[in-house]
């Protein structure tokens, strides 16, 4: 039948809120224990509750956390690495309480280290000691003064295991379960990576100011038979060098993930040198936002099978360590997730493409057959509504380049009248380092491109997968540098001739809602916007957030107090004045990473002066939502705003937004 013909943003689309809700999850923090595999589900439906999901050989699903507990850990707050099994026992973070849980498979959880104020993350295994290693993040101590005294301690402790036999009955008999200080002295620690013959301990450290991403130091040290650590050796890294991922081969060689050379390469430790095994200007990690990031792993002591992105796709590979020589591994995904699990006979990851959501696969190392295990959407879409990534590089201020994926409006039942361009959106990723790939997104992406949207996702200077440099970009220049990357995307799509001028919209969420602020107050290209718990105001943020990005406005920004003038005429709240578009925030309640005054602040400013403005704060949710029903009313708010700044009516039936200031 021919297509319906109808204005952009006006289309009927079957990827509806609803469907984004009941038939989305989030996957991530694989394990695998014995042959069976785990990994959580963040689930809209139950609450954003996360839960530890297995599958056994024969193919089975079962869920292992009962409702009422959620597998999350709160450590640098973005947490990560929240469990471990155990020979058919789940140690987790309980969200809650911030407890370790032990719960063997099929019984329920039973509350295993004391209440105390210390979080738990990435966990590892010594069974020489038996015992965990973990990464704590200890708040008992935490006092009023500026900085590092007013948070908490983060250092590498361990906790005792209970016998195979232990059960809930007999709980009174565990052993201290209290977490015991092995290693510390710097800010942070995280990575803790135990030698195949349990002897050897490596872990990562870094300090403030740096990020993980801008300089880690690797250290390793032999572990005594009491358990304590011999004297840490400094074997990698520094203030200018980001070390991710230490792992031992099955032979005890120690390995790890190097920027020296301006990409994230694979190196080894040896005696007498650090070992460069396959030097491309590739990135072979990435930024180390959350604890557990496994990027490559080992099938024998001379294969390496890991994740790489070339020009901000990812690709799988094959390292044979002794010549250096990579193989590609040629499957239909575009995007790796920061999980790459490897044993002798599969890896499993998470994967996506254009078409393809997020999906948890196992993969052969030898004839490369894929096995699906979990689809992160049950929603089954026409191909054809679903529009397709363009990689797009394009020129940026004082002649450099930038990318972004272009997504052109897409959807089998529609056409536009003759001559009508499509509005643009223009989205913005978190981070800001950090990067958006050409997965599958039905909310960021195809919600809006099947009801007549263009997209444009912007991996901005600063973005990671494009080498150091790029990432560096930002240095220095956060809220110019990505902001004139943003307008000149939309500028670049206009001169194009793809996009309407006259109505280019940008959105983003965290650093994306500050980039997206100071788009609408610096410049003048975009009509409207949607600041999700965005920053507006530098000053306030470097004074209220946490530990783990309390330094990270200085190398982004300036030192600070020296700096504050910069930090002032790079935020918008100083310059309301200057916002002459629409704007809709969207904020949790419950946000400790930006603080919903941020968002407050910068709308009474709007509000006086008459500025169009929407302002919904949810409660329940912090850094991001969660909840199905905030997540919901989310999108099609912004949707509804959209609509009303456009003049055009969107099929969907939603609940009116008040839009203050707004004229019919």
């Amino acid at each position: 039948m021919a297509p319906t013909i109808a204005p952009y943003g006006t289309w009927n689309s079957p990827i509806t809120a609803d469907l984004l809700n009941s038939a989305t999850v989030s996957l991530g923090q694989i394990a695998l224990d014995a042959e069976d595999i785990y990994w959580v589900e963040i689930r809209p439906l139950e609450g954003g509750r996360g839960v530890l999901v297995r599958r056994t050989p024969d193919g089975a699903l079962t869920d292992v956390t009962p409702p009422g507990f959620s597998v999350r850990t709160r450590v640098h707050e973005y947490g990560g690495s929240a469990y471990l099994v155990v020979d058919g026992v789940v140690y987790f973070s309980n969200f809650a309480d911030n407890r370790i849980y032990r719960q063997p498979i099929g019984q329920e959880p039973v509350a295993y280290t004391p209440a105390i104020a210390v979080r738990y993350g990435d966990f590892t295994l010594d069974r020489t000691h038996q015992r965990l290693i973990v990464v704590c993040e200890d708040h008992r101590a935490v006092g009023s003064g500026p900085h590092d005294q007013q948070y908490a301690d983060n250092w590498i402790g361990t906790i005792a295991l209970a016998g195979a036999t232990a059960n809930a009955a007999d709980a009174a008999g565990w052993p201290d379960t209290t977490p015991q200080y092995l290693t510390g002295g710097h800010d942070f620690a995280s990575s803790p990576a135990l030698s195949p013959d349990g002897q050897s301990l490596a872990w990562l450290t870094w300090d403030h100011p740096n990020m993980p991403w801008d300089g880690t130091d690797l250290w390793l040290a032999n572990v005594q038979p009491d358990g304590t650590l011999g004297t840490p050796r400094h074997i990698a890294g520094g203030r200018d060098e980001s070390i991710v991922q230490p792992s031992w081969s099955p032979d005890g060689m120690l390995y790890y993930l190097s920027d020296r050379s301006g990409w994230w390469n694979l190196y080894r430790h040896e005696e007498d040198q650090e070992r460069a095994l396959c030097p491309r200007a590739m990135e072979f990690g990435g930024p180390q936002w959350v604890l557990g990031m496994s990027f490559y792993g080992f099938i024998n002591s001379d294969r390496i099978v890991g994740a790489l992105i070339d020009h901000g796709q990812s690709q799988l590979y094959e390292l044979t360590i002794a010549t250096g020589q990579l193989n590609l591994i040629h499957t239909p995904y575009t995007a790796i997730g920061s999980q790459v699990l490897v044993t002798p006979s599969l890896l499993a990851c998470a994967v996506a493409s254009s078409t393809e959501p997020w999906t948890i696969v196992t993969i052969s190392p030898e004839d490369h057959q894929i096995v699906t295990l979990r689809r992160s959407s049950t929603a089954t879409l026409d191909p054809d509504t679903l529009a397709i990534a363009e990689p797009i590089a394009f020129p940026t201020t004082d002649g450099a380049t930038a990318h972004a994926f272009f997504y052109a409006p897409r959807n089998r039942e529609y056409s536009a009248p003759a001559g009508e361009l499509p509005p643009l959106l223009v989205i913005i990723h978190g981070g800001p380092t950090s990067m958006t790939t050409s997965a599958l997104s039905l909310s960021n992406v195809q919600y809006w491109t099947s009801r007549g949207f263009a997209v444009a996702d912007v991996n901005y200077g600063g973005s990671t997968g494009y080498g150091r440099d790029y990432r560096r970009r930002l240095n220095g220049n956060w809220g110019v540098v990505d902001l004139d990357d943003c307008v000149n995307v939309a500028r670049y799509l206009v001169q194009r001739g793809v996009v309407d001028a006259a109505r280019l919209a940008i959105r983003g969420g965290s650093a994306g809602g500050y980039t997206t602020l100071c788009a609408l107050t610096f410049r003048d290209v975009f009509k409207a916007g949607a600041s999700y718990y965005g920053v507006s105001d530098l000053e306030a943020l470097h004074q209220e957030t946490h530990k783990f990005e309390s330094r990270y406005d200085v190398g982004l920004v300036a030192p600070y107090p020296e700096g504050r003038a910069t930090f002032i005429a790079r935020s918008p709240i100083h310059f309301a004045d200057q916002i002459n578009c629409p704007v809709i925030f969207l904020q949790g309640a419950d946000d400790k990473i930006v603080l919903p005054n941020q968002a407050e602040m910068l709308v009474d400013a709007l509000r006086q002066r008459n500025i169009p403005v929407a302002y919904l704060l949810f409660a329940g949710e912090g850094h991001g939502f969660r909840k199905a029903e905030n997540m919901k009313r989310a999108i099609e708010a912004e949707l509804y705003f959209y609509g009303k700044v456009f003049g055009f009516t969107p099929a969907d039936e939603i609940a009116p937004v008040a839009i203050e200031n707004m004229t019919a």
